[in-house]
């Protein structure tokens, strides 16, 4: 299969997979067969013996973290070709921990050749509740594996900060929206 195909089913865009091929950490066996042709193994994803499907997942807060959400993929990228597993599925987003309404990270979940999610860091995939996705994917046997666990050990801690943060996001929240409203009534009276 062509590496473009292969990263347009994965949901990666074209060039991202050219740049994982260059910098040797495409998760999938694939070689040079022309100047501009790089074909992907696809018997040997499928090989037996290869762990069922995993999804990885990278997720940055803003757009000037950019650089970080192609290293957390190419880092998740390494160690599934590493590890040997099948990637079936690549999702990327810039979006708010705090937000549930994370487009790839819904379709990441939602995918049914997915088994096993991994994520870099747990707050990756959300700042509240993770436990509640893990037991929602172990129900469907399926899991959640996070490379590095080592955040915070304290649940007492980790519940506070989650919680902090969650205040402080609802309150910048109505703040900004308090100013919007405040612009908007300031545009209806001048205009």
């Amino acid at each position: 299969m062509n590496l473009a195909e292969w990263a347009r089913v994965q949901g990666v865009h074209p060039q991202t997979a050219y740049r994982w091929f260059r910098e040797g950490t495409l998760p999938v066996p694939a070689q040079r067969v022309g100047p501009r042709t790089i074909l992907v193994n696809v018997e040997a994803v499928a090989a037996p013996g290869t762990v069922d499907g995993v999804g990885l997942y990278a997720r940055v807060s803003s757009r000037d973290q950019t650089g970080d959400l192609q290293r957390q993929v190419a880092r998740l990228s390494r160690w599934a070709a590493q590890s040997g597993h099948r990637v079936v599925r690549v999702e990327s987003e810039i979006g708010s921990g705090m937000n549930g309404s994370r487009v790839r990270a819904r379709r990441l979940l939602a995918d049914p050749d997915v088994t096993t999610v991994v994520v870099e860091h747990r707050d990756r995939l959300g700042r509240m509740n993770t436990e509640l996705v893990e037991a929602a994917l172990e129900a469907a046997d399926r899991r959640l594996v996070v490379l590095d666990d080592g955040e915070l050990e304290d649940d007492l801690v980790r519940d506070t900060v989650e919680v902090l943060t969650s205040f402080c996001a609802r309150l910048y929240g109505r703040r900004s929206a308090k100013r919007r409203a405040r612009k908007a009534l300031e545009a209806a009276e001048h205009g």
